[in-house]
């Protein structure tokens, strides 16, 4: 079977991304493979590491187009359209996408997000887990929707919240968990494995 070409779209240091990456790279018979990375930011240090591991990359600076979100979708997915790719993830991508390009890629699109959603959509969720007091945190890979956060969930990992835990602290340990089971999200939509019924996601 021919592996998947999947493209990576990330605005910062792509910690994800490598992750992705490793694993494609790093198993044989792994269903996809990382054929494009792609940033809203000409100095994201993503891009760097995915031009020593030999991934294509492609900038489309968002500055560019202003308020015009349309226009910024519609040259990413003529890049997307140009590399032949077939699935596209998330990782640290700080845009919100229009409904259009949402619905062109309707599940065929993946992200992660430092949280168990449906709790804690949006930005600083560690900092957020702390101060509501709850006993776990973790992070959730759904597939993504015009709403954000709002994607049927693919898979998730949950981590005890500590005592004595700080934003930083926390925040790494759920990063390990986003490093394990991303990839393993991305091995089961590739491979076929994952049916959406309504709400929910269901795998083999």
């Amino acid at each position: 079977m021919a592996r998947k070409r999947t493209a990576i779209l990330i605005s910062g240091r792509g910690s994800n991304m490598a992750a992705l990456v490793w694993r494609a790279d790093g198993e044989p018979d792994f269903p996809a493979e990382v054929a494009l990375v792609l940033s809203n930011k000409p100095d994201a240090k993503g891009l760097e590491f995915a031009r020593n591991a030999g991934i294509p990359t492609a900038v489309i600076p968002s500055k560019d187009y202003g308020k015009d979100r349309a226009g910024f979708d519609a040259a990413m997915q003529a890049e997307l359209r140009a590399n032949n790719i077939e699935i596209v993830c998330l990782a640290g991508f700080m845009r919100l996408l229009t409904p259009e390009f949402c619905e062109h890629w309707m599940g065929r699109m993946i992200n992660i997000h430092p949280a168990l959603l449906p709790s804690f959509k949006g930005l600083d969720t560690h900092a957020r887990a702390l101060a509501e007091g709850v006993k776990f945190h973790g992070c959730t890979t759904h597939f993504v929707t015009p709403g954000m956060d709002e994607g049927p969930i693919i898979m998730q990992a949950a981590v005890p919240v500590l005592d004595d835990d700080t934003e930083e602290t926390l925040g790494a340990r759920v990063l390990a968990e986003e490093h394990r089971i991303y990839p393993e999200t991305l091995r089961l939509l590739a491979s076929g494995a994952l049916k959406i019924d309504g709400r929910r996601v269901k795998s083999g």
